[in-house]
């Protein structure tokens, strides 16, 4: 400015701000100040919105002007109170300007003090109508905000708490596809998937637990068409009203998906130049090699389809890359054999395609296989043949693939770019899919077919390589490869040599072996025979099968076995060579094999008596055999149904449990036979499989025990549970029928009899028939009931058994113990003679 127009703006009341391309103050009038929000802040240098905050949010219109797109732009009637007496009112006009002496563009700020206009406008309105001039100024601003929002670059978003669009703009609507009146009043989450993450970031900053900076936060957008997007959002959060809660936050976003676009192909790019520089192998650099692209592009399934063997992949070690075992493609064949998905916990895993084979045209990777050249399907809803050999780890619908052939070949120069993937060599097929849509990108294509193609370069490598090593250490490796330990000593025993599998079974290192010879790591218990072994080889002799234990570094014990041999020169020994196999495992898991036969034998004795078992084993035939004379028990819970209504069903099974369980018990002692279980019946049979005398009265008091041991159960347990009894006598046919689930049964009237005298008895009493009762009438106290008539019998003769005459001694329950745990060959020899005595006593006592 010169002085004229300091003298022009002077006499108008008005002052002016210089400023340059920056926005930062270059120069101002010497009473610029009483206008600036913090009048020490108009000082060269200084931006503009440190002394006039309302600039904040203009800064597009201001570079219009500069730009000379924008004649000038104005703020009006702007209100300054920092003395509360006498407020000043102004407006702001910027226009643009060139410096005098550079030339070089610039704004001016002008202004225009408006204090008394404003007075007096203030005073007219307020006393016409302070409504319309409340509505007026309403108007004016939501006008200023709307031209604000319409002439943004950036996309602006305002949202409640809950996340529902309160406000968007029109370029809101161009990035998103959406209009305006599909999103108002819906949630942003459609938009951004991540808009939790920015109000996270809001609190952080709100609260004071942020650092300052408010940089913008990179998120993932979808648009209508499902499209996905990266955009740059700046956030902030606006309260309505003074000491009102309701809050709003701003959104405003930048697409920069182009930016991120071109650092995922600079990532991808450096990623796969480190792996491929790093890796040694085709198994170390495939693993990583699906997730640094597939990570650097946002993508969620990679997949490497090869063609032949693995060691025509350049694989060292076939079968080790994941579970390929090794496998060969059938020929014109494409086989999955690397795959990668994105961690996620609703992702299923994608082992599953590998060993699948595809031809050339199926699918997407079969029609790059043919067609050598990449593709990209950007919306796999819409393409039906790509439905073929899509990743089970994908959601069905939408989403997006490529794929790009793994190019072995180069052109004659050794250019790879400029290589003609038709008549290059297609080792394979590098895959890609994604669960999002996806927008067209040439660049990207360009990129990842180049990348697939470096990688072919680096499998052809590895397979020259591979071929070379191989003729080099074929030999050297027969040994050093080797499963089986190998060794040679000399004549003291010293270690001459020994193999990698030694060295690795024992855990002695080079150093540790110079020290020590092989007598000093065999077992203490071994060493007689091992030094009469080695007197045999050094004499001459070959030894086939020796076994013998050693003692590892770590102190462990290993069992090996092998051969002996010497070498001789000129008659002398001058080492002994070995070969053995650890068998450690081996006996260990013919061990833990025995013990498994041991616990299935005893299995197998839990459900069928010994001798029937044993005749099973020998002969799946049939078994059925003729009892002339048995005793049949029947016992029933009463009122069982009720009781199951009461009682939750884990709280029925344990304590039907706990009952059938002492049962059990009770029927080995008693040397009797259970049958089965049905519900909460119970049928156990005397004198089958083995015949027994007294069967009748082991039944009797089998079925008095049971009383005692349920009334024992209601007592521990508060409950109320009954039994009733039945109890018959005569010919039985048992055996065991069909083909599964063996089960060891009996068959008869008797067997039915024994039923009826149950179920037509009383509860808590025990029924028998005419013809146990003959059986126990000398040693049991028995009450006739009398003629009742039985089901499918007739009337018959029946007894109620109340105890016995005499209860057995202490030192014969003891015996009947005994017995039991002998007949479960579990009794040791002291138990067994403990046995034999109280028979002995028992027999000899009147």
């Amino acid at each position: 400015m010169n002085d004229l127009l300091d003298s022009f703006f002077a006499a108008r009341g008005m002052e002016y701000v210089t400023l340059d391309a920056g926005l930062e103050i270059v120069s101002a009038s010497p009473k610029a100040y009483r206008f600036a929000d913090f009048p020490e802040a108009i000082a060269v240098g200084n931006p503009l919105d440190l002394p006039f905050p309302e600039s904040i949010g203009i800064e597009p219109m201001l570079d219009e002007v500069l730009a000379g797109t924008r004649d000038s732009f104005e703020l009006k009637s702007i209100g300054r109170f920092n003395d509360p007496d006498r407020p000043i009112y102004f407006d702001i006009y910027i226009l643009p300007q060139r410096d005098r002496v550079t030339q070089e563009k610039q704004l001016v700020v002008l202004l225009d003090d408006v204090s008394e206009r404003m007075g007096l406008e203030q005073k007219l309105v307020q006393a016409t109508n302070e409504t319309n001039l409340l509505f007026n100024a309403l108007s004016k601003s939501k006008s200023y905000i709307d031209s604000i929002l319409a002439s943004m670059a950036e996309a602006l978003i305002v949202t409640d708490e809950n996340g529902k669009i309160k406000t968007i703009n029109r370029k809101t609507q161009e990035l998103f596809e959406y209009s305006e009146t599909e999103l108002i009043g819906q949630s942003i989450a459609p938009l951004v998937p991540e808009y939790r993450a920015l109000l996270a970031a809001i609190e952080t900053e709100e609260s004071g637990n942020g650092d300052g900076a408010r940089e913008a936060i990179e998120v993932v957008g979808k648009t209508k068409s499902g499209k996905k997007i990266y955009v740059g959002f700046s956030c902030s959060m606006l309260e309505q009203e003074q000491g009102n809660y309701a809050r709003e936050f701003v959104y405003i976003g930048r697409d920069i998906t182009e930016r991120k676009r071109v650092q995922q192909r600079q990532f991808a790019q450096a990623a796969t130049t480190r792996i491929l520089s790093e890796s040694v192998s085709f198994q170390q650099a495939a693993p990583r090699l699906l997730p640094a692209i597939g990570e650097s592009f946002g993508w969620d399934v990679g997949e490497i389809w090869m063609t032949g063997d693995d060691r025509e992949r350049g694989v060292e070690n076939p079968g080790s890359v994941h579970s390929t075992q090794g496998a060969i493609a059938p020929p014109e064949r494409l086989r999955c054999v690397v795959s990668w998905a994105r961690s996620s916990p609703d992702s299923p895993p994608v082992e599953g395609r590998r060993d699948r084979y595809l031809g050339k045209g199926e699918g997407l990777p079969g029609w790059v296989w043919e067609n050598a050249r990449g593709r990209a399907i950007l919306d796999l809803s819409q393409e039906a043949e790509a439905a073929f050999a899509r990743p089970e780890a994908l959601a069905e619908g939408s989403g997006a693939a490529f794929a790009f052939p793994i190019v072995g070949d180069t052109d004659e120069s050794g250019d790879l770019a400029d290589a003609d993937p038709c008549h290059s060599e297609i080792l394979g097929v590098l895959a890609f899919w994604s669960d999002e849509v996806q927008t067209p990108d040439p660049d990207l294509m360009e990129t990842v077919e180049g990348l697939a193609s470096q990688f072919g370069q680096f499998i052809k490598r590895k397979r020259a390589e591979i071929a070379l090593r191989e003729s080099e250490e074929r030999y050297r490796d027969l040994f050093e490869n080797a499963s089986d330990l190998i060794l040679s000593i000399d004549p003291r025993g010293r270690f001459l040599y020994v193999n990698r599998a030694w060295k690795e079974t024992l855990g002695y290192s080079e150093e540790d072996l110079t020290r020590i010879g092989l007598l000093d790591i065999v077992h203490p218990q071994c060493k007689g025979d091992y030094l009469t072994h080695f007197a045999h080889v050094l004499r001459g002799n070959i030894l086939e099968g020796i076994k013998t234990e050693l003692i590892t570094k770590s102190g462990r014990k290993i069992s090996i076995e092998g051969s002996l041999n010497c070498k001789r020169v000129d008659g002398e020994t001058v080492a002994v060579r070995g070969i053995f196999r650890d068998i450690t495992d081996r006996l260990q898991s013919e061990l833990a094999l025995k013990h498994q036969q041991e616990k299935t034998e005893r299995l197998l004795l839990n459900i069928l008596p010994q001798t029937i078992a044993e005749r099973l084993k020998r002969d799946a035939a049939t078994i059925a055999e003729h009892y002339a004379d048995v005793s049949v028990l029947f016992a029933d819970l009463v009122g069982f149904t009720r009781i199951a209504a009461e009682l939750s069903p884990i709280d029925l099974v344990r304590l039907l449990n706990q009952i059938f369980s002492a049962f059990d018990r009770l029927t080995e002692e008693r040397g009797l036979e259970k049958i089965k279980t049905v519900g909460d019946a119970y049928m156990v049979v005397g004198g089958l499989p083995h015949r027994r005398p007294d069967h009748a009265e082991a039944i009797a008091q089998m079925a008095l025990d049971m009383q005692a041991e349920l009334e024992q159960f209601n007592l521990e347990n508060e409950q109320n549970f009954n039994i009733r009894i039945g109890i018959h006598t005569g010919p039985v046919v048992a055996g065991v029928i069909g083909l599964k689930k063996f089960i060891y049964d009996l068959w008869g009237d008797t067997v039915n009899t024994a039923s009826r005298m149950e179920s037509h008895g009383l509860p808590g009493r025990i029924q028998v028939t005419q013809d146990t009762y003959e059986r126990l009438k000398d040693d049991f106290i028995l009450e006739k009931r009398g003629a009742i008539e039985i089901k499918g019998k007739g009337e018959m003769i029946t007894y109620f058994l109340n105890g016995r005459v005499r209860e057995p001694l202490p030192s014969e329950r003891r015996r009947d113990r005994l017995k039991a745990l002998k007949r479960l060959g579990i009794v040791s020899e002291p138990t067994q003679q403990l046995l034999d005595m109280l028979e002995n006593r028992l027999a000899d006592s009147p």
